[in-house]
């Protein structure tokens, strides 16, 4: 009986591994990238659309050289990011998140910069192949990004 439900899964075996998130009408996947100053992405990680994005960061954005200020989404917020930023010499730009007891400091001014951030994924999400997601493998989908 275990072997017939561990065989008859609905979701794939290499889903996971191929970042196509589990939901009920679709295959969510998040794109996660460090933009330079000019609108070109620097480093790109997808993951399942489920998995959270506080964890992705660090790992992607550790062999970059340090910066003056990395400005992020609320869904970024965490202690140990802004640990990490701190330590490099980096100001950390996040807003805090809603759920949040301790409220840090924040500079709206400086937040302002994000939307260089939001127009790379509006150009990205512009090419038809980037948006629904049409590649399985997630290294095609990379390559399209």
């Amino acid at each position: 009986m275990i072997g017939n439900k561990q065989a008859c899964r609905r979701w794939k075996r290499g889903a996971d591994a191929e970042a196509i998130g589990r939901a009920r009408g679709d295959r969510p996947t998040k794109i996660h990238a460090v933009v330079d100053g000019c609108d070109r992405p620097v480093a790109l990680r997808i993951t399942p659309g489920q998995r959270g994005d506080a964890p992705v960061v660090i790992p992607l954005i550790g062999p970059l050289p340090p910066t003056r200020l990395c400005s992020a989404d609320t869904a970024y917020d965490s202690d140990a990011l802004r640990n990490f930023l701190t330590t490099r010499g980096t100001e950390p730009v996040i807003p805090d998140n809603p759920t949040r007891k301790r409220i840090r400091a924040f500079d709206p001014v400086a937040y302002r910069r994000r939307k260089i951030t939001e127009r790379t994924f509006c150009r990205l999400k512009d090419w038809r192949r980037v948006a629904p997601r049409y590649d399985k493998l997630t290294i095609d989908f990379a390559a399209t990004c």
